[in-house]
Protein backbone atom coordinates (compact mmCIF):
# COMPACT_ATOMS: atom_id res chain seq x y z
CA UNK A 1 0.00 0.00 0.00
CA UNK A 2 1.36 3.51 -0.46
CA UNK A 3 3.36 4.67 2.44
CA UNK A 4 4.25 8.33 2.24
CA UNK A 5 5.85 8.49 5.36
CA UNK A 6 7.75 5.41 4.41
CA UNK A 7 9.08 7.23 0.89
CA UNK A 8 9.76 9.92 2.78
CA UNK A 9 12.34 8.48 5.74
CA UNK A 10 13.51 6.52 2.35
CA UNK A 11 14.89 9.95 0.62
CA UNK A 12 16.35 11.01 3.90
CA UNK A 13 18.79 8.04 3.92
CA UNK A 14 19.34 7.52 -0.12
CA UNK A 15 22.59 9.35 0.55
CA UNK A 16 23.74 6.69 3.29
CA UNK A 17 22.64 3.94 0.72
CA UNK A 18 25.99 2.53 -0.05
CA UNK A 19 26.98 1.93 3.67
CA UNK A 20 23.75 -0.28 4.56
CA UNK A 21 21.05 -2.75 3.74
CA UNK A 22 17.65 -1.50 3.63
CA UNK A 23 15.47 -3.90 4.24
CA UNK A 24 11.97 -3.18 3.73
CA UNK A 25 8.98 -5.31 5.73
CA UNK A 26 5.14 -4.69 4.87
CA UNK A 27 3.57 -5.14 7.94
CA UNK A 28 0.57 -5.75 6.56
CA UNK A 29 1.42 -8.94 4.80
CA UNK A 30 0.05 -12.05 7.49
CA UNK A 31 3.39 -13.41 7.70
CA UNK A 32 4.17 -10.15 8.90
CA UNK A 33 1.84 -9.65 12.01
CA UNK A 34 3.85 -10.18 14.51
CA UNK A 35 5.60 -6.92 13.28
CA UNK A 36 1.74 -5.49 12.87
CA UNK A 37 0.51 -6.07 16.08
CA UNK A 38 3.76 -4.37 17.46
CA UNK A 39 4.09 -1.16 15.00
CA UNK A 40 1.12 -0.52 13.22
CA UNK A 41 0.91 3.19 14.87
CA UNK A 42 4.26 3.81 14.57
CA UNK A 43 5.38 3.22 10.69
CA UNK A 44 7.98 3.84 9.52
CA UNK A 45 9.75 2.04 12.11
CA UNK A 46 13.55 1.25 12.01
CA UNK A 47 15.76 -1.43 13.47
CA UNK A 48 19.90 -1.25 12.62
CA UNK A 49 21.65 -4.58 12.75
CA UNK A 50 18.82 -6.30 14.36
CA UNK A 51 18.00 -3.76 17.36
CA UNK A 52 15.29 -0.82 16.90
CA UNK A 53 16.95 2.22 16.24
CA UNK A 54 13.83 5.08 15.79
CA UNK A 55 10.17 5.02 14.46
CA UNK A 56 7.88 7.77 12.89
CA UNK A 57 10.75 9.74 11.18
CA UNK A 58 14.44 9.54 11.00
CA UNK A 59 16.14 11.16 13.19
CA UNK A 60 19.53 11.74 10.92
CA UNK A 61 21.81 12.25 13.98
CA UNK A 62 21.13 9.20 15.73
CA UNK A 63 21.15 7.51 12.55
CA UNK A 64 24.63 8.82 12.09
CA UNK A 65 26.06 8.35 14.90
CA UNK A 66 24.80 4.22 15.31
CA UNK A 67 25.93 3.57 11.99
CA UNK A 68 29.17 4.97 12.38
CA UNK A 69 30.01 2.89 15.56
CA UNK A 70 28.89 -0.09 13.79
CA UNK A 71 31.39 0.79 10.91
CA UNK A 72 34.24 1.34 13.62
CA UNK A 73 33.55 -1.87 14.81
CA UNK A 74 34.12 -3.79 11.08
Amino acid sequence: KPCPLCDEAKEVLEPYKRRFILQEVDITLPENSAWYDKYKYDIPVFHLNGKFLMKHQVDIQKFEDQLMKLELRN
